[in-house]
Parts: structure tokens; sequence; C-alpha cells
């Protein structure tokens, strides 16, 4: 039996579906720390903290890309599925540390 065929434009908008899914189960495991725009080292000149010890971008919508650090450091925002498994900064206490989300 021939495999149902079915046209790229709907397999690109169920590509796209799965990622935004994935996108948002991930944002929702975020604590609001900072931690990953180093917070508790050296944060990104955009990351804001809130009166109850919530962070948050005040330019979110548009963070990907290279920013500065409030030392004047360059660095590159990366989507949630692209921080390292590994250790870096802050890592011990993020909740997004080992976890496989794509």
């Amino acid at each position: 039996m021939a495999a149902e065929y079915t046209p790229p434009d709907v397999e690109v908008l169920r590509y796209q579906t799965v990622l935004r899914q994935q996108q948002a189960a991930a944002e929702a495991r975020c604590r609001r720390c900072g931690i990953c725009c180093g917070a508790n080292d050296d944060p990104c000149v955009h990351l804001r903290r809130q009166d109850d010890g919530q962070s948050w971008c005040d330019i979110y919508p548009r963070r990907l890309g290279t920013h500065t650090t409030r030392s004047g450091a360059r660095f590159r925002c990366v989507e949630i599925r692209a921080l390292p498994q590994g250790f870096w900064p802050g890592a011990l206490h993020c909740a997004y540390r080992g976890k496989k989300f794509f």
C-alpha cells in the first residue's frame, strides 16, 4: 500500500505547529529567575527585575541576536532549545538545564 501524499504546504504547517507547541512547553517551564540572562553574574542590559523577584526581558519578542551585558560584554541571545545542555554560568539553578525539549 502506497503512503498517502501530503502536499508540502500542509507538512510545513504541521511542522510550524509542532515547533510552536514545543516552544510553548519550554516557556511554561521558565521560573523567571533570569539566570539564563546572566542575573547572577553579568546580566543583559535588557533584563529587568520585578518587585516579587521575578525577571523579564524588556525586548523579549525581538530578543534573539547579539546584545550586551551591563559590563559591556557582547553575547548572542538564543532560544531556549539552543541553551547548552552541559555547564554554563547559572546552570545549576536553571529549570532548563538537562531538559530536552526538541
